[in-house]
This record gives structure tokens, C-alpha cells and sequence, in this order.
């Protein structure tokens, strides 16, 4: 059952860091913010505006 929480936590980073560059943001520091918060880090970038 591990298994598949890691996957999807490393999907949820990945889909982050292409949100962050199509905002103008770095995709690489997103994607490791996302490792770290997951779902916060994705309603931060949601919420916040393009550069």
C-alpha cells in the first residue's frame, strides 16, 4: 500500500512543476517544494499569479 502513495506523490510533483513553468516559475525548485508539501505547494501555485 506504500508504494502507491509514493507514486502518486511524485506525480503530484511532477504535474506541479510544469504548473510552476507555465506560470514562468522554476519547474526544479517547485518540484522539490512539491516533494516536501504536496497539495499545499499545488493550491500555492494555483492561487498565485503568472509572472
Amino acid at each position: 500500500m506504500g508504494n502507491e502513495y509514493f507514486v502518486g506523490w511524485g506525480t503530484l510533483a511532477l504535474i506541479n512543476a510544469g504548473l510552476a513553468q507555465g506560470k514562468n516559475r522554476s519547474g526544479l525548485n517547485w518540484f522539490f517544494l512539491s516533494l516536501l508539501l504536496g497539495p499545499l505547494a499545488t493550491l500555492s501555485l494555483v492561487i498565485a499569479e503568472k509572472r
